[in-house]
């Protein structure tokens, strides 16, 4: 069967961050915590049928900045959803959280919640970038997370860092990159930044490093993370072993995922093969307000057997590894001879590997990903 993920959206933040392209809202002076938790069970609820009786193998909850909520209404989250749907023993429960935002004891309590694993938003310690990028945090909050995170009892957590960023120079990247790695976290995700539309950065576009020097950072801080043991399994995702993201792994390996939350996207396979991409309504109050009538998704669509292909190739070649051939066929319903035509001329181009039971990338490949992707548009 295939593997099922939730991810839960909380869309609220101190404040919108220049450069973020998620649904997000400015926070009220008092968040509707209880109003927000009956209706994402009431969402969540909606969606089961579509589940086949598939246990959760993982659960995400991202925002937003999910840790403005309190750990009592987080544990209501988790109490509620293992109440509808089962999820397997050794399930992977993460919550993102921002420097800032919370202290020892509510970590603690997330933990006690059933919290397993963090995501902490730190993006930088340098205090001038931190302005720049409009973070809430300082350095010296930045550097505690990771120290509260421990206290509190997790042993799996990522810290989320930026590269590539305005005047950014190879020694503050380096330095943001070592000082992350000094915080003994589980796995790094290390990403450049890049101009989304929506965004402030996209409509007051700030000066950034050239193609070259960004190659330099890039380099240098992959150096670094290979020589304290992390290691790239995805396009900006370095981990410790046995600890990669299992719920961006199955997003990956185009595995199926409900979205439940203002604003978040699901994918899921019917019984009959096909794939159907829904999402929920992105205004907060609009999708409290739908939460009465039971009517959340503002949108959904089948998709088309020709775009197959480019879906699940976007995703799995993101995997540095690749993955295993049989999956296309288990994951789209088509035969991996549909595409064989296109495989063949990519394995000739070198893009390609020639590797008959793994669908991955050649180092080349993999360096110029979106320019082999577009060969199976």
């Amino acid at each position: 069967m295939i593997p099922l993920s939730l991810y839960v959206h909380i869309p609220w933040c101190i404040r919108k961050c220049p450069y973020c392209d998620f649904n997000s809202h400015k926070a009220p002076d008092a968040l509707p915590e209880q109003a927000y938790v009956d209706a994402l069970l009431n969402d969540l609820r909606s969606e089961l049928p579509q589940t086949q009786g598939r246990p959760l193998s993982t659960i995400f909850i991202g925002g937003g900045t999910p840790s403005l909520f309190s750990a009592a209404a987080i544990k209501q989250l988790l109490n509620g959803i293992a109440k509808l749907i089962p999820w397997q023993d050794d399930i992977e429960i993460t919550l993102e959280a921002n420097p800032g935002t919370f202290e020892q004891q509510r970590f603690t309590d997330y933990r006690a919640a059933g919290i397993n694993r963090l995501s902490i938003g730190i993006q930088s310690y340098n205090p001038e970038h931190l302005k720049v990028l409009g973070r809430v945090h300082n350095a010296d909050e930045a550097l505690k997370a990771a120290q509260i995170a421990h206290q509190a009892g997790f042993d799996n957590f990522n810290l989320d860092l930026m590269f590539g960023l305005p005047q950014q120079t190879i020694e503050q990247a380096l330095n943001d990159l070592q000082q992350a790695i000094d915080c003994e976290p589980t796995h790094l995700s290390w990403y450049q930044l890049t101009l989304e539309p929506n965004t402030l950065f996209h409509h007051q576009p700030p000066t950034l490093p050239d193609h070259e020097y960004l190659w330099e950072i890039q380099q240098a801080g992959q150096a670094l993370l290979a020589e304290h043991g992390y290691v790239q399994y995805e396009v900006s995702a370095y981990s410790k072993i046995n600890r990669q993201c299992l719920h961006n792994r199955n997003y990956w390996e185009f595995g199926d995922y409900i979205g439940i939350g203002a604003g978040a996207h699901g994918k899921l396979t019917k019984p009959d093969g096909q794939i159907e991409r829904h999402q929920k309504y992105r205004q907060p109050k609009q999708y409290m307000d739908k939460a009465l009538s039971g009517s959340f998704r503002s949108s959904q669509e089948v998709l088309e057997s020709k775009n197959l292909s480019f879906e699940f190739m976007l995703n799995a070649l993101r995997l540095k590894s690749g993955v295993d051939a049989k999956l296309y066929e288990q994951r789209t319903a088509q035969p991996l001879s549909s595409i064989q035509p296109v495989l063949d001329k990519t394995i000739d181009m070198g893009l390609i590997s020639n590797t008959p039971d793994t669908l991955c990338c050649t180092p080349q490949g993999w360096q110029f990903l979106d320019d082999t992707l577009t060969y199976f548009l």
